[in-house]
């Protein structure tokens, strides 16, 4: 019988209390949402999202049912003021101007910040601080932050600026994350597990140095880090993703990740049979994308006129950086 040295040295982890999901960078809530389908018991505690069309996507796959009127209390310019100095974004990229917020007709404006207060959103990452996580009786919750930060710097498909602290790139809003730990450490609130979420080149040519920085800094918390590049034929959905996962438990703890799995779907299994017509494309816009004047759409195209015939489907990507 052969003794793992990391069972001796390293007890193996175990959530034995409910779990309070604080998400940074939380788009629409994937993570949330695979705790969901596990049948995990936790709660959405905290996000940071200040995109509005991901904020909007949140509240509906997760408070489907939460229809209150936050706003009723608030005049138009309030709500103004309020959302403009939380920072909110309309394109993914930088914070809206005041005077873009004041185009928005009043029904808009409520509906974003009954969305915002809907979700426990605190919005622009770069604006909140760690006590603003209420990170308190931790020995009756457990603490999962999770800290997917921004690709398009990192990626193949992008232009890979990088992540470099002080680089002023979307990637290097990873940074931000480090402050925010170093604000919750200074009142005695970090997180008992940070999962991170990125694609490969997290750690490739060029990002070595600032990813080993960042493992020491979590080190340097306490935390205890585990990082893979997992890719889904592994674990049972027909795409060839690839993507890096690290896993940081505060403490001396073991973890280990999931062994793969047989991949017993084909693409044709993941498609839908019938499928709403406000999803389907013209026949002019078919033909643009497939035009060399499109960015390269049209090699997506002619993989997707293929699936009926493909059993594992690529990660589509364009020569513009965006990924399907």
């Amino acid at each position: 019988m052969q003794i793992d040295i990391y069972d001796l040295l390293y007890g193996k982890y175990k959530i034995d209390k409910p779990i309070r999901l604080i998400e940074l960078f939380g788009g629409y809530g994937s993570q949330a949402l695979a705790l969901k389908y596990l049948g995990v018991k936790y709660e959405s505690y905290k996000l940071c999202e200040w995109a509005i069309k991901s904020i909007q996507a949140y509240k509906d796959i997760h408070f489907t049912n939460d229809n209150t009127d936050y706003s009723k209390d608030y005049t138009k310019k309030e709500i103004i003021d309020y959302l403009f100095n939380l920072g909110i974004s309309s394109n993914y990229n930088d914070p809206m101007k005041l005077d873009q917020i004041k185009r928005f007709k009043e029904d808009k404006l409520r509906n974003i910040y009954n969305n915002i207060k809907t979700t426990h959103n605190l919005v622009n990452i770069q604006q909140v601080h760690g006590k603003d996580f209420k990170i308190v009786d931790k020995d009756k919750y457990e603490y999962i932050m999770t800290y997917s930060f921004p690709c398009q710097d990192l990626s193949l498909a992008g232009k890979r600026a990088g992540m470099e602290k002080d680089s002023g790139t979307r990637s290097g809003m990873l940074w931000e994350v480090e402050r925010i730990l170093n604000e919750c450490k200074n009142i005695n609130s970090l997180p008992q597990i940070l999962l991170m979420e990125n694609v490969p080149q997290v750690h490739g040519t060029g990002n070595e140095e600032s990813f080993n920085y960042w493992c020491n800094k979590l080190e340097s918390l306490g935390y205890k880090n585990y990082w893979k590049d997992l890719v889904a034929t592994d674990y049972g959905i027909p795409q060839t993703r690839n993507r890096t996962f690290m896993i940081s438990i505060l403490g001396e703890y073991k973890y280990s990740f999931p062994e793969p799995i047989p991949l017993k779907l084909k693409l044709k299994d993941m498609l839908e049979n019938n499928v709403d017509e406000k999803y389907f494309i013209s026949d002019k816009m078919i033909k643009y994308c497939m035009s060399s004047s499109s960015g390269g759409w049209d090699r997506s195209i002619n993989f997707l006129k293929k699936l009926d015939d493909t059993n594992i489907a690529a990660t589509l990507t364009t020569t513009n950086g965006y990924r399907a």
